[in-house]
């Protein structure tokens, strides 16, 4: 039975503890493409929203509060795959099929030319 905390959660909204920070109190965004990557900001919360974990700040400009995916930020569990392949694979099992499964249906595209 889960607990009655989480039966009067809203859908998009898991408990978290009061502001959420984790203790952090503060984040970089790391995402390369991200205009403010590598610049920090005040963390005001960590949390569940729009179907991902989020953290939320103060834009510094506008002073409305902002959010990004944790998975863009420092704040974000290292890939367990990366850490694995200590920089010594290119591509991830998944990448290969997918390759594989492209030439293969290139090639099948390429005999019904003739």
């Amino acid at each position: 039975m889960l607990p009655s905390i989480l039966l009067l959660t809203p859908w998009n909204e898991l408990p978290t503890i009061p502001g959420g920070t984790n203790g952090e109190q503060s984040f970089t965004i790391t995402h390369p493409f991200h205009p403010l990557c590598g610049q920090t900001f005040p963390l005001l919360s960590q949390r569940f929203a729009w179907g991902e974990e989020r953290v939320f700040f103060p834009d510094p400009q506008t002073h409305e509060v902002r959010s990004l995916p944790l998975a863009w930020t420092s704040l974000a569990l290292p890939d367990p795959f990366l850490v694995v392949a200590r920089g010594k694979a290119v591509l991830r099992f998944g990448d290969l099929q997918q390759l594989v499964q492209l030439l293969s249906d290139r090639q099948v595209f390429g005999q019904e030319e003739h």
